[in-house]
């Protein structure tokens, strides 16, 4: 691998003139050759790249987010000029202008290299339904590696795209990443317009992104997250909530033991155990919970009338030309035909009674962590069996976009074969950012009580030199992957300012921290701890006299101050103004400076209320302070 394609470090290199993105797109279409992974349906020929090349001519990279960077298609989203197929060459039509997510990105300053290879019509989860060839995965060719989305996984795994756009209806743009060592994002439905995209049930359909990491995951995302008022199912991005990827504590959900599936692949097994024990290990409090709901949803999905969506996507073509459709996808679409009215229907009362089961899981939950998959299959093992196998795959996948999830899948090791294993946080829809921050925090293992050193997630890769039954190509292939998902640093992904929290953090150092008297006005309003910490060293701290006992305050001075306990919480903005009402004077909220040089608003004294107080600053806080009085 010849090019780092990391987005961060391409940028970097643009704006330091080191590299310029027409030698980037040269070195691209040398390396994919006569593409032996069939991951390719459509590639740009040089000269039309270079047309998108030259329209950077006059850009500043400093002011568009993806100035240069790679991207590949899924052949079911449309590229102005390139033939869209979906998989099926009788099928393809010749689009004049981009999908809206592809023109949002081309606008950023992204170069598509070209359309890439599905299970036809976007119907299945593991790459092998194409007439273009079965594509294989990036590490083992021979081993599926996962759909519909397959060769827009295995593009960016093999480096010929910095990332790249699926779709993900049933599980396309979550098994494709775990089965390729990448971080695959599947957003809130309707976050990414899918004007332009084929529909496989439209009512579902999401575009997603497969990514070499948690960063440019989220540029991507930033980029192409919009309202598309011509797509009558695009939506709003929402205010997300309570921040739990950013939380120094947060509830993680895990299926019961009893439902846990992995199809008798025991080193699978283990590494779910290492990732649960992992989001342990950065401050997630795991919870078992009732899978049953989830797993009934996805039933739905193709024992439902759902299916009956496929058939209505390309109802004219598949009657007029069944005959040259993938046999399996046709079989699968041609059961569509036995629903009637009265069964779609129930079908939704079904699923509404479901989606309520599952809301009170939520309830107790921040999050919820699965396989990504439970296992993988040799191209042959699939193609022998396409549908018992293809629906094992879908067992963690297929209830997402019923009950209206969103959901990062993030690399989670390797097994004793090579083979690479992945885990998917899920949360309801809009909470894409928090789920996106715990990614990050799992993957560089952040979290300041977690000890030194990264932790299991991210230690169980193999390294160059290590004999796990792979040749030395595919070595070199997770070399590339381990770099890219490597960050530089460990810090929280940086979205940008448009997907908004709708949340206030306070700092509170006394009667309000956890499990004193006054704790319940936070957890009362639906507040959650973001951190226990300090203020920065310059605060002095009293128990000020009258008044309720114990009463502390805080006052900010030019010298002589101390470093004071602190907690802070997080509410919604719409619980703050009640908050704040029932604080009584001397007491107030302003902007409390943190040790690490940030501010937070929080509790803070007047000045003339500390005549006369008990100077405890030496104390170093208010539990300390409670501890000497014996109270």
């Amino acid at each position: 691998m010849k090019l780092d394609l990391n987005i961060a470090t391409l940028r970097r290199r643009y704006l330091a003139g080191e590299m310029h993105p027409r030698e980037v797109m040269q070195d691209i279409v040398s390396r994919i050759g006569d593409d032996p992974h069939h991951v390719w349906i459509y590639r740009l020929p040089l000269e039309e790249i270079e047309k998108y090349v030259s329209a950077l001519a006059d850009k500043d990279p400093a002011e568009l987010p993806l100035y240069g960077i790679p991207f590949a298609i899924k052949d079911n989203i449309d590229l102005a000029g390139a033939p869209t197929t979906a998989g099926c060459d009788e099928y393809a039509y010749h689009p004049q202008r981009h999908a809206t997510v592809v023109r949002q990105l081309i606008n950023a300053g992204a170069i598509p290299i070209g359309k890439t290879n599905l299970d036809q019509f976007a119907t299945g989860l593991n790459g092998t339904r194409s007439p273009h060839g079965a594509c294989r995965n990036a590490i083992n060719p021979d081993y599926i590696s996962g759909g519909s989305s397959s060769g827009s996984a295995v593009a960016v795994a093999l480096g010929l795209a910095s990332f790249s756009l699926g779709t993900d209806t049933a599980g396309s743009g979550r098994v494709p990443a775990a089965f390729n060592n990448l971080v695959g994002v599947k957003p809130t439905r309707g976050w990414l317009s899918t004007r332009g995209v084929v529909p496989a049930c439209r009512s579902l359909d999401c575009v997603s992104i497969f990514a070499l990491n948690t960063e440019d995951a989220s540029t991507v995302l930033s980029v192409a997250t919009m309202l598309d008022e011509q797509d009558a199912y695009s939506r709003q991005a929402r205010t997300y909530g309570f921040d739990f990827g950013c939380a120094e504590s947060f509830r993680f959900g895990v299926p019961r033991e009893d439902q846990l599936q992995f199809f008798g692949n025991q080193d699978a097994a283990a590494l779910f155990q290492k990732s649960v024990a992992a989001m342990e290990a950065i401050g997630g409090q795991k919870v078992e919970i009732d899978f049953l709901p989830f797993l009934k949803s996805a039933r739905l999905l193709y024992d439902g009338p759902w299916v009956a969506e496929r058939y209505a996507a390309i109802r004219a073509f598949f009657d007029a030309h069944a005959d040259v459709i993938n046999p399996v996808v046709r079989e699968i679409i041609a059961g569509a035909k036995k629903f009637s009215a009265a069964d779609t229907f129930d079908g939704m009362y079904k699923l509404e009674a479901l989606r309520a089961e599952a809301a009170l899981t939520w309830g107790k939950i921040d999050c919820l962590v699965t396989p990504t998959a439970g296992t993988m299959y040799r191209i042959a093992e699939m193609e022998a069996d396409p549908i018992k196998l293809n629906a094992n795959l879908g067992y963690y996948t297929n209830f997402m976009n019923l009950l209206d999830c969103a959901a990062v899948a993030v690399p989670a090791g390797f097994q004793q074969d090579g083979l690479p294993f992945g885990i998917t946080l899920v949360a309801p829809a809009h909470q894409d950012v928090p789920l996106l921050h715990l990614a990050e925090k799992l993957l560089n293992g952040t979290s300041r009580h977690s000890g030194a050193g990264r932790n299991p997630v991210t230690t169980n890769k193999p390294r160059s030199g290590q004999n796990l039954g792979i040749d030395p190509h595919a070595r070199e292939i997770v070399n590339h992957l381990d770099s890219g998902l490597r960050r530089n640093d460990a810090a929280n992904v940086p979205l940008v300012g448009q997907f908004s929290a709708g949340r206030v953090r306070v700092a509170v150092c006394g009667a309000h921290l956890e499990g004193l008297p006054l704790n319940q006005q936070l957890t009362n309003r639906g507040a959650h701890l973001v951190a226990r910490t300090h203020s920065s060293p310059d605060y002095k701290f009293y128990a000020l006299p009258g008044g309720p006992p114990f009463r502390p305050g805080m006052v900010r001075v030019p010298q002589g101050g101390s470093a004071i306990e602190v907690e802070v919480w997080e509410m919604a903005d719409r619980e703050f103004g009640s908050f704040v009402a029932g604080i009584p004077a001397p007491l107030g909220i302003g902007k409390l400076m943190l040790a690490d040089g940030s501010s937070v608003t929080g509790f803070i004294c007047e000045q003339y209320a500390v005549q006369g107080a008990e100077d405890i600053t030496h104390f170093g806080g208010w539990r300390a302070y409670l501890a000497q009085r014996g109270a």
